[in-house]
C-alpha cells in the first residue's frame, strides 16, 4: 500500500512495484490511508512524510496503535533527507526510510526485504 499525496509519485511507486510483481493499493491522504489499512490489512505500507492535514509521522503513530495494523511494516518515503527526519520516522514506527528521489531497485529491494 502507498500513502502519498502527490499523484505522480504515487503512480510511479505503484507502477514500479507492480512491474516487480506486487499488488498495490493507493491512498492520497493520511486519514484515507488509515481507514484503508485497517480494512485491507496490507503486507507493507510506503508512507509519505509531508502530507496535508496529517503528516506521515502521525499516520505511522496511529497505525502502530491500532491492533489491526500495528504489525504492518512501514517504509517512510520523503524528500526530507535530514538525519532528524529519519530518526523521527523510525521513532514513529517505521522500519525504514527512503529519500526522494529514490532508486527503483532500492525501493523494490526494501519492499522485498520486509514483505518476506
Amino acid at each position: 500500500m502507498v500513502i502519498e499525496d502527490e499523484p505522480h509519485i504515487s503512480k510511479l511507486v505503484k507502477v514500479i512495484l507492480e512491474k516487480a510483481g506486487f499488488d498495490v493499493l493507493q491512498a492520497f491522504v493520511g486519514r484515507e490511508g488509515l481507514e484503508m489499512a485497517k480494512k485491507e490489512i496490507p503486507n507493507l505500507i510506503i508512507l509519505d512524510v509531508m502530507m496535508p492535514s496529517m503528516d506521515g509521522f502521525e499516520v505511522a503513530r496511529r497505525l502502530a496503535q491500532m491492533k489491526e495494523t500495528k504489525h504492518i511494516p512501514i517504509i517512510m518515503l520523503s524528500s526530507a533527507a535530514q538525519f532528524k527526519h529519519k530518526m523521527m520516522g523510525i521513532e514513529s514506527g517505521a522500519v525504514d526510510y527512503i529519500t526522494k528521489p529514490f532508486d527503483n531497485d532500492e525501493l523494490i529491494a526494501k519492499v522485498e526485504e520486509y514483505v518476506k
